[in-house]
């Protein structure tokens, strides 16, 4: 659907008069004038509801015309309305609406010449990696560039890492990118630095020879570049009756309002979440969120077989169902039985349990049925451009170093961006591809400022995929080799299974016991910062004074009571707090310094600084540091 565009009021309340004549009206310019056409670094508030209103610096990109200030100058008040109307319509994606009102009498050739100059860039998805990449554009202050971004979605973009975390306040600003919704589901980040952005309008074609995007909304947007940040879509395996009313996918806000609301209305006391990976065991925690049994069903002997192992799962799967959970491992969904009694794909009966083709194994009651099996890559508009924009095999757009694919004016980042036959499933990986691709892309249009140092270094090679995570209250993090190859000789490992506190670690050294090459932790996974900077930053190297069995024990076992102990953090302000965001220490110190004692609290140092805006797992040390 289309929505209309509203735009926040650029006149607010004006300043208290301090001086006189044309003095007074030249200072009321940061405060009146709209932020697109005012070049300027100043503070603006980033606050949400039920906070406190916080301030943190940002760089606005934007011009004055010099016709408008010689206006203002002259005293002229009324005039300086009209050609702050007359700069504004340049950016303007309203040009056409508010010219028919009547504000836009005196724009001028020239500036309506110089926005025929600017480079568009369009960003096809307005996810958590596409919000980033424009970020990182304004950053290169690329003022040269209009960036227009499609948003399928009926709200901008938000944090889709912590959606379970919806739940909590059922507040979609919560999880906002950039700061409040507005009842357009629009917020003042788009406005304040000149982004179009096309709310409720999926982009349904991409034309590389006349270098076009059309949403489906009938508007089609002419490109120099577009970046595609399309993202992926849930895997729904062909399991017979999977269409049924009370089966969901598990990805947006507004499949959590659905489950949420049917679960209401249809009294569901039980539900099944179809996976036991990452993404499943989050869909589980928000079935457990709803109040309603939630059974875990995975295909594989154990749980998160990507990241831990036989051990790994033990703990995990103690932890998980000593808070009512159920696990069901080597499950062979067969269908997804209807409340008529049956099985196929011809009924639309609601769902009323799972039948399994496993020897022995009864049907599953269940009232709902989240599907969670994984992901594949969204990639059907470049699909349709007959082979200009190549495809993997198995999905995903080809993509080189600099995220460039087979045409050169087409970009792609996040999970739809195929990088050496592989796709990153994980935040990280996508704001490196976002700040790579911003970086090529400025330089490219010759519309920002990127040294050539920075240039240079602008390449994704890979990425870590270590990570730590907190599932269901308890951690679990994997880092390095976690699973070695079987034919791997050099191998020797350090376990640490403590059934009475839930805890597993398994340690990976080399045979002599010199490097760390990886680890699994479940239970207490408090010192993975540490461990994990060990086995990649410094190649697994040990020091003289480390022991790989004074590694070993958890952080837990050294405090009384056998509470998770607080990790160090190094003192270093180049030492990385999110990996997420790539921020330093120093940068959050100097953040809570800028913010002061009172304006220091934790939402705003998240907000000014963007650690833990990301996964969340360093939240704890950023905590700690203020």
């Amino acid at each position: 659907m289309q929505h209309n565009h509203k735009h926040s009021p650029f006149l607010p309340e004006p300043h208290k008069e301090q001086t006189a004549g044309s003095d007074r009206e030249l200072q009321f310019l940061p405060a009146i004038i709209h932020p697109s056409i005012h070049q300027s670094n100043h503070k603006i508030d980033c606050h949400k509801k039920g906070q406190r209103r916080e301030s943190c610096t940002h760089s606005i990109r934007s011009r004055t015309s010099s016709a408008t200030m010689k206006i203002i100058a002259s005293g002229t008040f009324a005039a300086f309305l009209v050609a702050t109307a007359s700069a504004f319509v340049v950016h303007s994606p309203l040009k056409s609406s508010r010219l028919s009102a009547g504000l836009y009498d005196a724009a001028s050739d020239d500036d309506t010449a110089a926005a025929a100059d600017k480079k568009r860039v369009v960003v096809v998805g307005n996810g958590m990696v596409g919000q980033r990449f424009m970020e990182n554009m304004l950053k290169l202050d690329a003022k040269d560039c209009q960036l227009t971004t499609f948003c399928e979605e009926p709200r901008a973009a938000y944090n889709r890492v912590k959606l379970t975390s919806y739940f909590e306040t059922l507040d979609a600003s919560d999880l906002s990118m950039t700061s409040e919704f507005d009842e357009d589901g629009r917020t003042v980040w788009y406005d304040e630095n000149n982004v179009e952005l096309l709310i409720g309008d999926k982009a349904v074609a991409i034309d590389p020879a006349s270098k076009t995007v059309t949403g489906a909304s009938g508007k089609t947007i002419p490109y120099d570049v577009c970046v595609m940040a399309t993202g992926s879509y849930p895997f729904v395996p062909p399991i017979p009756g999977h269409k049924r009313p009370g089966v969901f996918v598990y990805r947006t806000i507004e499949d959590l309002e659905s489950m949420l609301a049917y679960a209401k209305a249809n009294n569901v006391k039980a539900a099944a979440v179809i996976g036991g990976g990452l993404l499943g065991l989050e869909a589980a925690k928000a079935v457990k969120d709803m109040g309603v049994t939630s059974h875990i069903i995975e295909f594989a002997p154990i749980l998160m077989c990507r990241q831990i192992d036989q051990g790994g799962h033990d703990a995990l799967v103690g932890k998980i169902e000593s808070m009512g959970l159920k696990v069901h491992c080597n499950a062979r969904t067969e269908s997804m039985v209807g409340q008529d009694g049956s099985t196929d794909n011809d009924s639309d009966s609601p769902v009323s349990a799972l039948r399994f083709s496993n020897e022995g194994w009864d049907d599953l009651p269940v009232e709902m049925v989240v599907v969670s099996c994984g992901i594949k890559p969204r990639d059907e508009l470049a699909r349709n451009t007959e082979g200009t924009i190549a495809i993997g095999e198995r999905g995903g757009i080809v993509v080189d170093d600099h995220m460039q694919t087979s045409d050169p004016d087409v970009f792609a980042i996040g999970e739809i961006a195929l990088h050496n036959n592989f796709i990153y499933g994980l935040i990280a990986p996508g704001y490196v591809m976002a700040d790579v691709a911003a970086k090529h892309i400025t330089n490219k249009l010759s519309a920002g400022t990127v040294s050539k140092e920075d240039l240079d270094q602008a390449a994704f090679t890979g990425a870590d995929m270590s990570t730590k995570l907190k599932l269901l209250g308890c951690d679990v993090a994997s880092f390095g080799v976690n699973q070695p190859a079987a034919d791997d000789e050099d191998v020797q490992e350090l376990v640490w299974n403590d059934p009475f506190t839930g805890v597993y670690r398994k340690l990976i050294f080399n045979k002599a016991g010199t490097k760390l090459r990886g680890g699994i932790l479940v239970g207490d996974a408090s010192d993975y910062a540490t461990l994990h900077k060990l086995s990649v930053g410094y190649e697994g190297e040990l020091g003289e004074d480390q022991q790989p069995s004074m590694l070993l024990p958890p952080p837990s076992v050294k405090t009384s009571g056998g509470a998770a102990a607080e990790e160090a953090i190094s003192t270093d302000p180049a030492a990385q707090i999110c990996s997420c965001n790539d921020v330093s220490r120093g940068a959050i110190t100097d953040v809570i310094h800028d913010l002061g004692v009172e304006g220091a609290t934790f939402a705003a140092v998240k907000k000014c600084s963007q650690a833990g805006t990301g996964c969340g797992g360093c939240e704890p040390q950023v905590k700690q540091i203020l």
